[in-house]
């Protein structure tokens, strides 16, 4: 995926579906500078980390 994907998705009302390492996961936050995201995975577990934007695949 690339940052302006990441940016549309973050904007958009949709519930669109985001894939990392096989897990679906929310994105909380996009970090521009470092081409980062802090998301969780969907679901109760909500333990947030950060992966590179690279690593990110649209459903």
């Amino acid at each position: 995926m690339d940052m302006n994907r990441v940016r549309q998705i973050l904007s958009s009302p949709a519930d669109i579906k985001v894939m990392y390492n096989g897990s679906s996961i929310w994105i909380d936050e996009l970090h521009e500078d470092q081409e980062m995201v802090t998301c969780h995975l969907r679901g109760p577990l909500e333990e947030r980390t950060q992966v590179a934007v690279s690593e990110l695949i649209e459903e």
